[in-house]
């Protein structure tokens, strides 16, 4: 499949190179789930100004389009390559608090969702290129994704932006789904024996 070369400003979403069909899927789905998720529902959005809904929504597309975005190739790779930009990634995730901040819902629950998916996110960088990371990844995302739902009260649409936030950050983004980060540390380790 062609892939396009991504503009500078955008690799920290796409990667350097991504396919049409790639970029298609990661805004569709981001698309059409906020959208599916605001017509399911509209009370997310009640008694609110216009400016707190839009950027509640625009936050919510891009925790689910990046849900997406960070399984792609181009991306994961960008980001393997690049450990500074990883950790900022990882730290300016608040997606999820500034969500439930603007919609004025499950605050205490977003913050404690979204504080143990940036631990988790941390612990499942620091063993890339390690074997053990994708089973310490799907373990803490697992945990994640059993305990949410049993949260008393949680509304419908705050416990969708929750787990897609989860597997946005903790396994979607932290995992080196390709293997780059353990090459580049095998390489580096190789050229220091010599």
């Amino acid at each position: 499949m062609k892939q396009l070369r991504i503009p500078a400003f955008l690799h920290d979403v796409f990667g350097e190179k991504q396919s049409i069909g790639s970029i298609l899927a990661i805004l569709l789905f981001g698309g059409i789930l906020t959208t599916a998720l605001y017509w399911s529902f509209p009370e997310l959005t009640n008694q609110l100004p216009v400016w707190r809904s839009a950027l509640a929504l625009l936050l919510i597309f891009d925790i689910f389009a990046g849900c997406i975005a960070n399984f792609t190739a181009s991306t994961s790779n960008f980001y393997a390559a690049r450990k500074t930009n990883r950790i900022v990634f990882i730290t300016i995730h608040f997606h999820l608090v500034l969500v439930a901040l603007l919609l004025r819902t499950d605050i205490g629950y977003s913050l404690g969702v979204w504080a143990y998916t940036i631990i988790g996110a941390f612990i499942v960088n620091a063993l890339i290129g390690k074997h053990s990371q994708l089973f310490v990844a799907g373990l803490l995302l697992s945990i994640g994704l059993g305990s949410i739902p049993m949260l008393p009260g949680i509304t419908p649409y705050m416990l969708i932006v929750c787990i897609l936030f989860m597997l946005k950050v903790l396994f979607s983004f932290a995992v080196d789904h390709y293997g780059i980060a353990k090459h580049n540390t095998d390489e580096e380790a190789s050229i220091g024996e010599k």
